[in-house]
Parts: structure tokens; sequence; C-alpha cells
């Protein structure tokens, strides 16, 4: 199937978890649509890995923990020195492990919710005042269906998916008169390396609530995304945009 054009010339993205997967993905079809992009992610290994295979001058990245915001903040200030941020994905994100509310170690389930709620929280914070300065901006939090449904033995993840659609709808309606759009995305399960966190159980029972029977395709996502970080993205804003094959239907 060919795909949609987008035009993203002269727009700056940051990818966070844009060394892999969803995210690595974007940042490849950001490139191809004429934007200069910054990858943010914590394995440096994949990051150099990434930037390697990829090889254009377009593309930079940074070592970042997105849960921890003075790092999120100095990146930010530094960027934003000699660059606008004019679109935002908020991508990092963990599963943790699969396992009973009930059983869940504390200090695990804490990092889970920071890097998926705080991680997304601490990025806004810090990016949101240079797209108000600029009247520009397109956010797209990538939450999941398990932040709608609730996902059995992944309290800690659908938490913070949970969360960060909260933080969509408040963040959107905050920004609604100005030219910023934020919106999230509730993907299914898809094929990345986030499946291999989880059991094969427990993938095989997301799998068998998924209408379509399939797993989503890493460019399926990717292209809804890109619509939603374009400039013809000029009314949907505080949404939430389903991508889970008719596994939720709200």
């Amino acid at each position: 199937m060919e795909k949609i054009a987008f035009n993203f010339n002269k727009r700056t993205a940051l990818v966070t978890g844009g060394a892999q997967g969803f995210g690595l993905d974007i940042a490849k079809r950001f490139l191809k649509s004429g934007a200069k992009v910054i990858i943010w992610d914590i394995d440096s290994e994949m990051l150099k890995k990434a930037i390697k295979n990829i090889n254009d001058p377009n593309l930079t990245s940074n070592i970042i923990d997105v849960s921890n915001y003075k790092e999120v903040e100095s990146c930010i200030n530094d960027i934003t020195k000699n660059s606008n941020i004019d679109i935002l994905i908020n991508n990092a994100g963990i599963t943790g492990p699969t396992m009973a509310l009930w059983e869940y170690d504390i200090e695990m389930w804490k990092k889970v919710v920071d890097i998926n709620l705080m991680g997304t929280f601490n990025c806004c914070r810090a990016i949101v005042p240079n797209m108000i300065k600029n009247n520009y901006g397109r956010i797209v939090n990538v939450a999941s269906v398990a932040g709608k449904d609730g996902n059995a033995n992944a309290s800690a993840y659908s938490v913070g998916k949970a969360g960060a659609i909260g933080l969509t709808k408040s963040l959107g309606k905050e920004l609604a008169n100005k030219n910023i759009a934020v919106n999230a995305i509730t993907p299914a399960g898809a094929k990345t390396r986030i499946l291999d966190q989880m059991t094969k159980e427990h993938v095989q029972r997301m799998l068998s609530k998924v209408p379509r029977g399939r797993f989503l395709e890493v460019e399926e996502f990717t292209s809804l995304v890109c619509w939603l970080s374009s400039e013809e993205n000029t009314f949907s804003t505080a949404a939430v945009f389903d991508i889970s094959g008719g596994r939720s239907t709200y």
C-alpha cells in the first residue's frame, strides 16, 4: 500500500522512546517527510544503532530518562536555544512484569507509572511553553487500550496509560485557544519488542480480544501519528484515537 505523503518541512519533532519500535518508525517517517527529528531513549546502544542505520544529518539523539524532570528540562532548554520544538511524540514506555496487583513489587509499580505517566507529564511541562511562545504545536501521547479497558495482571501499565489519557484531555483543553493540538492514541498490541516483556499467555490473551484477529502493524500506527502531528489536523484536540482492531469501541 502506498503511503500518504505528509509535509513536515521546516518542522522539528521530538520522539521519546525513539530508538526502536513505534518511536523509530515514526522518526523515519518524519525524516522522509522533511522534518528534523530528535530521538530520546534511555538505551544508549539502541540509540547508536538507530543513528548509524538511518544515517541522516537531520536526525539527532539524546540519552534521556523521561521520568527525570531535571534531565528533560535541561535538554529541552539546550534544544530551544537554537530551535523550536513543533511536534512532541510521547512514546517512551515500559509494560513492567505480568502479575497480580497484590503481588506487584512496589518499587517496580512506581517505576512503570513514573515512565508511562510522569514521563509524559515531564515532557509536556518542559516543551509546551516553547509551543505557546510560537503559537504552534502538535503533541501525540502514546497511550494504550489497557488505559481504557484495564488489563488483568498489568495494573501499573494500565494505570500509567489511563493517566496519560486523562492528561491529554486536560492539556488539550488548556491549549484549545492556541494553535496547539494534544491528542492520544490507544493502540492494541503490536509487533514490537515490548511484547518480549510479557508472558506468552498474556500476549495470547491480548490477541484473543482483537476482532481483527492480528496484531497492529507498526506502519499502521505511524500513519495515524503523522496525521495527528500534521498541519492538516486543525480541529481535533483533547481526543483519544483508537487503533485497536475493534477491541475498544468507545
